[in-house]
């Protein structure tokens, strides 16, 4: 991504990391092979989709950027051996719930700035992280803005009882939660790292934006019978 976003080479994503989100997002054949077999489709036929990237201190991002408890977790789970795969976000939550509680974000939206206590803000390109979880449900990588969902202080015993609604994005439906839009957004707290796409990004304070047509990609939403 760090190589052609920003650029007219396209980027062909095949589904070997440790969540896929990006494939997820992206409609993205769920077998390597078949997926670099529809990108190669793609190439040949000359169709390419162009999206939207999110920058953030120079690095670029295509699903979510986010900070608090889930950049916690992200942090272990990327320093984790064992298990393979997305349980290893299992884990990594676990692990990290016992030190839970609630930071100080000041939150700036396209300019309007507000300090509030949070457990996590995710800021999304693409609706999926963590291996599957629909944090940012509404999230459109074409729309020119990205979605921001907060999560307000919560309990441990509430985090956890709300953690399954994440796979099918009804947790923005939570009293504790809210979902804000905007095409520039400014996180700033004491102590809190940013990371996106699996990867840390830099401390807080940040400004995260939305470049439309930033990214051009090859090989979505393609299933088996459509490849030649």
């Amino acid at each position: 991504l760090q190589a052609v976003a920003g650029t007219a080479t396209p980027l062909a994503v095949v589904p070997a990391g440790t969540g896929n989100d990006l494939a997820l997002a992206l409609g993205v054949p769920p077998e390597p092979v078949t997926a670099a077999v529809a990108a190669a489709a793609d190439l040949r036929e000359g169709a390419v989709r162009t999206l939207d990237a999110g920058c953030t201190a120079g690095r670029w991002w295509a699903t979510v950027l986010c900070c608090g408890f889930d950049s916690a977790v992200t942090d272990r789970a990327d320093r984790l051996r064992w298990p393979r795969g997305p349980r290893r976000y299992d884990v990594a939550i676990l692990a990290e719930l016992a030190r839970l509680r609630p930071r100080e974000v000041t939150l700036t939206l396209d300019g309007e700035a507000r300090t509030l206590p949070v457990t996590l803000v995710a800021v999304g390109n693409t609706a999926w992280y963590g291996g599957g979880m629909r944090v940012c449900p509404a999230a459109d990588p074409a729309d020119g803005l990205l979605d921001v969902t907060v999560v307000g202080p919560v309990s441990r015993r509430e985090l956890v009882r709300t953690r399954p609604r994440l796979t099918d994005g009804t947790h923005v439906g939570h009293p504790a939660v809210t979902v804000h839009r905007a095409a520039r957004v400014g996180l700033a707290g004491a102590g809190l790292t940013t990371w996106a796409d699996g990867e840390p990004v830099a401390p807080l304070p940040v400004t995260a934006e939305a470049v439309p047509g930033a990214l051009r990609v090859v090989g979505t939403g393609r299933g088996a019978a459509t490849i030649r």
